[in-house]
């Protein structure tokens, strides 16, 4: 909101307009947000595996992501593509024994990864895949692409290649069940209770190669 500040003016009999004073809300402009929806639905998988939502100085979101450092071809993906979706926005690095917290402040987080920086855990608001990007198979794949670089594990059993993905959010595990079905693979899922929790793990054992070669995973 703008405000006119008006004063006397001798010569005059009524008042005059010297001046603007600017609310703080009417300071702060929005920054573009790229409109590339592969970037973006990449960066919504990123999230929703290794990302944290906070509102610590009560005007701006923050997006948190936990990189391990062991994976540096990863953690610099991460940094650049946040830098990509935000071009005009500071995308800051903080360093810990084992791992890196890549983080950025936007007011665009809350919709476009849809959930609630004060609105509790991730478990707790049952987090899912936006509804635009399932809907899509290429914003599909991207998806996967940063959920299974992040909470995603490519091993070999019995000298077969396996695909996990492990998740404490029931919600989560179906949308990523319900996307890979679409993508004609045939994932299965177990289920494993612990004392708070239940661990969603979502496995593809069949065609596995083709699947990595199709979602494009690079841990690094």
């Amino acid at each position: 909101m703008v405000k006119l500040v008006y004063t006397r003016h001798s010569k005059c009999r009524g008042r005059k307009a010297v001046g603007v004073r600017v609310s703080p809300q009417a300071q702060m402009v929005q920054k573009k947000l790229n409109p590339n929806k592969h970037l973006q639905a990449y960066l919504i998988g990123i999230a929703l595996g290794d990302g944290n939502l906070s509102n610590p100085n009560g005007r701006a979101t923050r997006l948190r992501i936990t990189c391990d450092k062991k994976y540096p071809i990863l953690l610099n993906r991460i940094k650049t593509s946040l830098e990509k979706l935000l071009p005009q926005n500071k995308v800051a690095i903080v360093n810990y024994n084992n791992y890196v917290d890549i983080s950025c402040y936007s007011n665009y987080w809350e919709n476009l990864i849809g959930w609630k920086a004060k609105g509790g855990s991730k478990i707790k608001q049952l987090v899912k895949i936006p509804k635009w990007v399932k809907d899509n198979k290429e914003y599909s794949v991207q998806c996967l692409k940063g959920l299974m670089e992040t909470d995603g594990s490519i091993y070999m059993d019995r000298n077969y290649m396996m695909v996990n993905f492990v998740t404490y959010i029931p919600t989560l595990a179906n949308d990523v069940i319900e996307i890979i079905k679409k993508l004609n693979f045939k994932p299965n899922l177990q289920k494993l209770k612990l004392r708070s929790h239940i661990k969603h793990t979502v496995r593809i054992s069949k065609d596995a190669p083709k699947f990595i070669k199709l979602v494009n995973i690079q841990k690094g």
